[in-house]
């Protein structure tokens, strides 16, 4: 099983894009322990090297899905900030989330297409209201219909018919994919900021290394 995973700095401060780097390898660490296996599948560097704006990875594993949700909601890494040593706050919050993933683009094959000739309607003379030149075509695996009465032939109706299917399907996929991306780009602003589901931190040597705190709330 294989489960993916987005986290977010939000609209926070450089100090978030730290915690979610210290937070990622926290993550990772435990998960090897568990005996599953993460992959960085996209990244979003921050300003800072080695910080991270946002990340989303993929845990596979018999566990994989129990182990994501002890780690989905709000993350907080509690540490003084390295970039502002006056700055009192010590608690940095990250987001982490399952996204909407992207669909694999709708295959498109004409035995897929059921063509049915029929009369056209409207002005055009003998030929167009006696003949069945129109073509009505359905695409079964969306249900997407078209019907085109154009030509006075036959052939050349169902050739229309059928790149009308193409395009409507594949604007159809483009605003799928447009309206992941939209969701995605959301997490990062449901950041609540306080009441987290899940604390971490250094240990108090000050070295981070994983596994060494853990606080679930």
């Amino acid at each position: 099983m294989s489960v993916h995973l987005l986290l977010s700095a939000g609209r926070g401060p450089q100090e978030c894009a730290w915690a979610l780097a210290h937070l990622l390898r926290r993550l990772e660490g435990e998960a090897t322990r568990q005996g599953l296996t993460v992959r960085r599948v996209r990244a979003v560097p921050g300003d800072r090297p080695g910080t991270y704006r946002s990340v989303l990875i993929q845990v596979s594993g018999a566990a994989a899905e129990a182990f994501t949700s002890s780690w989905t909601g709000t993350l907080c890494w509690q540490a003084p900030s390295p970039y502002r040593a006056s700055a009192g706050r010590k608690n940095w919050y990250v987001i982490a989330q399952q996204p909407q993933l992207d669909t694999p683009p709708t295959a498109f094959a004409e035995a897929d297409v059921d063509i049915l000739a029929c009369r056209t309607g409207g002005p055009g003379g003998q030929h167009r209201n006696k003949a069945s030149t129109a073509v009505r075509a359905t695409h079964r695996p969306s249900g997407i219909v078209v019907v085109v009465d154009d030509e006075r032939q036959f052939s050349l109706n169902r050739r229309i018919a059928l790149r009308l299917l193409r395009q409507r399907i594949e604007r159809g996929d483009e605003a799928a994919r447009r309206a992941v991306t939209t969701a995605r780009w959301r997490v990062h602003d449901e950041l609540v900021r306080g009441n987290p589901t899940r604390v971490e931190g250094p240990e108090p040597s000050g070295h981070d290394t994983p596994g060494q705190r853990s606080r679930q709330r």
